[in-house]
């Protein structure tokens, strides 16, 4: 698709497919915002299904290390008192752990979606509710990526010589 001298190509239509479908099952069935879900489609929808199941693996692992240290941090401030030193030094530290399990874990790909997560979970975390706001966030990233291997497995790329699954 052509807009204005400007191609639109096909990874960039299911991309937007992909995060259409997560707002669609996010409304009809009252989960909430699909910012995470969108975000995990988003980063996982790759050039084929195949390497949109391994980003899509990456992403979940990354969002997990992220979404439990968001948890951890929340969960000291609730034994210590939600003090601001706490979140200056806390917060920081909590990012170079998460770059360092991913690390470890031989997931570099994702540490970006982790650090991500973690810094919209710890801003955005219910206090008295914490692990099921995780447990939720961390689901909310496993629809995305379902969502984008589907879409991706669905609509094949299709190049000029040959289909692409």
């Amino acid at each position: 698709m052509t807009i204005g001298g400007y191609t639109i190509g096909m990874r960039t239509f299911k991309t937007s497919i992909a995060v259409a479908i997560c707002i669609l099952l996010f409304h009809y069935t009252n989960r909430g915002a699909p910012m995470i879900a969108s975000l995990a489609a988003i980063f996982s929808l790759r050039e084929n299904w195949r390497m949109s199941f391994k980003f899509s693996k990456n992403r979940i692992l990354g969002n997990s290390i992220g979404a439990l240290t968001a948890t951890l941090v929340v969960l000291i401030q609730n034994i210590f008192g939600a003090h601001f030193l706490i979140e200056v030094i806390g917060v920081p530290l909590a990012i170079i752990l998460i770059i360092v399990i991913c690390d470890l874990l031989k997931n570099n790909t994702g540490i970006i979606g982790g650090t991500a997560a973690f810094l919209i979970i710890y801003y955005t975390i219910p206090v008295d509710d914490a692990l099921l706001y995780t447990i939720q966030r961390i689901f909310d990233t496993f629809i995305g990526a379902f969502i984008a291997v589907l879409v991706n497995w669905l609509i094949p790329y299709r190049s000029k010589n040959k289909i692409h699954s």
